[in-house]
């Protein structure tokens, strides 16, 4: 039976992510905050929400999603994103539009696109969950931590993270290998003690990537359960050795 959809690889542990993997396109949707250091025009279809530390001047309206272009001539309906009630701008173009040093919430992949070392179009602010104070819960104890809550690409979105230059990027980094390695036994433990269970609590607090891994163990285990009941299929010849044989007869003959 052929399956619907082949997994691919996430990339977002390597420089740059897989388009063709799901989870990479939904990890690269992800929201980061940033600040703008320079006038950005006509960029309002973008600015999607309030972020969580805006300030009130500049702030972009809750659930308001602008077109690319405005029209102000008049009174314009819109249609808010996350309502279907329709928006009534006033006439004017709202103050916080495009303005310098306006904090918003941008995907990913848009705020990669923008940044730039040379042309300061907006700086970065690290999300609540790599910073200093959740880094040293991190070393503490990892295991305790809920990352599929925290952000359910974890460690995909933290290393991507790593390309804004911050000056934090070795902590963060370290952070993120020292949370793997601290929670990684207690995953393969936990996948190789789970036949035949409902691993839906187990599975909870683990990350995308956690999950998988936790995956890879369950059909590890079903395999050998399977194997030691001599359900298994029947152990074959690789091919290497196959091809080997064959060119020693070949020799033989010759």
């Amino acid at each position: 039976m052929s399956e619907a959809y082949f997994r691919v690889e996430s990339g977002a542990l390597g420089p740059e992510e897989n388009f063709l993997s799901l989870d990479d396109i939904l990890m690269s949707h992800e929201k980061l905050p940033v600040r703008t250091e320079t006038a950005m025009p006509r960029l309002g279809a973008f600015f999607l929400e309030r972020s969580a530390g805006a300030e009130t001047d500049n702030a972009v309206p809750q659930g308001l999603a602008l077109l690319p272009r405005l029209e102000c001539s008049g009174v314009i309906q819109l249609t808010a994103a996350l309502t279907s009630a329709p928006v009534i701008l006033p006439p004017q173009p709202p103050t916080w539009l495009g303005l310098q040093g306006s904090k918003l919430e941008l995907p990913l992949w848009l705020a990669k696109g923008l940044f730039d070392n040379k042309r300061r179009i907006l700086s970065v602010e690290l999300p609540k969950i790599y910073q200093e104070g959740w880094r040293t819960v991190f070393s503490a104890d990892p295991n305790v931590v809920d990352l599929h809550k925290m952000g359910p690409h974890f460690y995909g979105f933290g290393s991507q993270l790593l390309h804004f230059d911050s000056p934090e990027n070795a902590d963060i980094s370290q952070s993120l290998l020292q949370t793997f390695i601290g929670r990684f036994r207690r995953i393969m433990d936990s996948s190789q003690n789970a036949y035949n269970e409902d691993t839906s609590a187990l599975v909870a607090r683990l990350d995308e990537m956690e999950r998988g891994l936790f995956q890879i163990g369950q059909n590890g285990l079903n395999d050998f359960q399977c194997w030691e009941k001599g359900q298994a299929s029947q152990i074959t010849a690789s091919n290497l050795v196959q091809n080997y044989k064959k060119r020693k007869f070949t020799d033989m003959e010759d």
